[in-house]
């Protein structure tokens, strides 16, 4: 998997990281999707941020379905963006970083949304990263572009 992901951070590199980075910051909200244990699929909105790596970081409580799904299957899709006809897909693989790792993602969090370090006293609070193993750019408007890795 860090293969993929690192074949998908150099083809971005050389396509355009400098317009999908920022692209994908500017956005607060994303639309997850998870698969139940059972093959139900489920979906939310959530509250994220993105790592100058692509990484997209959220929170979330241990008792959600989305929790429980990830810690089951850690695959997992975003929509990003769809104002102005232009969005991410994403697929890629969640985890729950600890110690250092914890740190860094969280720096990243609470740079977008300070008012959430309150959170980190609430009960079950936990924080997903999740690294990219495909992304699609879709930019529909005249001339549009479409790019897929």
């Amino acid at each position: 998997m860090v293969l993929l992901t690192s074949i998908v951070a150099d083809i971005l590199m050389a396509m355009t990281r400098a317009d999908l980075l920022p692209f994908l910051q500017k956005h607060r909200l994303g639309v997850q999707s998870t698969v139940s244990p059972s093959g139900d699929p489920q979906a939310a909105v959530v509250g994220i941020a993105v790592t100058p790596e692509l990484e997209i970081i959220f929170d979330t409580l241990d008792t959600t379905r989305k929790c429980r799904n990830l810690r089951a299957d850690p695959k997992i899709a975003f929509v990003i963006g769809w104002d102005a006809e232009i969005t991410v897909q994403l697929e890629g693989i969640a985890d729950e970083p600890t110690g250092a790792e914890r740190d860094r993602i969280l720096e990243t969090y609470f740079a977008a949304y300070p008012e959430c370090r309150d959170h980190l006293a609430w009960k079950g609070i936990t924080h997903f990263r999740v690294r990219p193993t495909w992304i699609r750019y879709s930019d529909y408007n005249a001339p549009g572009e479409i790019v897929e890795v």
